[in-house]
């Protein structure tokens, strides 16, 4: 079972383009939230585009992730994806030039309307490759809130600051599927990302302007040993439960 056809790659780069580089026509601070995330309208050639924007001087300190990256750990959750070819993470870049100073700038995703008809196989199937991604970035804080459904009854997955930890995190609201067997589709996508050499050589140099170079080998091997599993990990059940607050 596939996933809604993906934008193309001229749509998907000039949506970065415009994420990265348009000027800001408004700004408003989103009230939830331990970190500051603000609700900007870029001026673009179609008109204005809403986006969230995360500068790094709104993120709150944490013990265990450098301070200032949580940011970074955004976009690079979003290239681990797109190598993947899953698009479960919206258009997110980073960007330097912003009203509060560099921070990474995401494709804002709308609630689907009323007529929308979902799928409950098609979403149960998405789950799971969700919850693959959430592995293989060490998600420390997928919680429900955190899980959407766009306008073309596609899941989508938001909130990846605090991610790619070289210690073992993984705090999910899927937690109950550890344990079972990953879907064929999750792991063929992965076995063939890992297989090939050209895209992981892209991804891993993407990936180290990011992250520190402890992180991006972590990543490798838990991406190496989740395929070899083929299976969810069993989670704590209260320590792999996220704070759904």
């Amino acid at each position: 079972m596939a996933s809604t056809d993906p934008p193309s790659p001229v749509d998907e780069q000039e949506l970065q383009g415009w994420l990265r580089d348009s000027p800001v026509l408004s700004l408003g601070r989103v009230p939830s939230g331990s970190n500051a995330v603000f609700a900007v309208e870029l001026d673009t050639p179609t008109g204005p585009l809403p986006a969230i924007y995360k500068p790094a001087r709104g993120e709150r300190s944490l013990w265990d992730f450098p301070p200032g990256t949580l940011h970074l750990r955004e976009v690079a959750t979003y290239l681990v994806d797109r190598a993947l070819g899953w698009h479960f993470t919206p258009t997110t870049v980073l960007r330097h030039e912003a009203p509060l100073g560099p921070g990474s700038v995401q494709e804002f995703i709308p609630a689907p309307g009323p007529e929308l008809t979902l799928d409950s196989e098609r979403l149960e199937h998405d789950l799971r490759g969700l919850a693959a991604l959430d592995v293989l970035i060490n998600n420390a804080d997928r919680k429900r809130a955190h899980l959407l459904v766009d306008p073309r009854g596609q899941l989508r997955g938001i909130d990846h600051g605090v991610t790619f930890n070289t210690d073992f995190k993984l705090r999910t609201a899927l937690i109950d599927l550890g344990g079972s067997p990953v879907p064929k589709p999750w792991l063929a996508a992965l076995s063939s990302l890992l297989g090939d050499q050209e895209r992981m050589s892209e991804l891993r140099q993407a990936l180290r302007h990011l992250l520190r170079p402890g992180e991006v080998r972590a990543f490798e091997g838990r991406a190496r040993h989740f395929l070899d599993a083929g299976r969810y990990p069993v989670l704590h059940d209260w320590h792999g439960r996220p704070f759904e607050w």
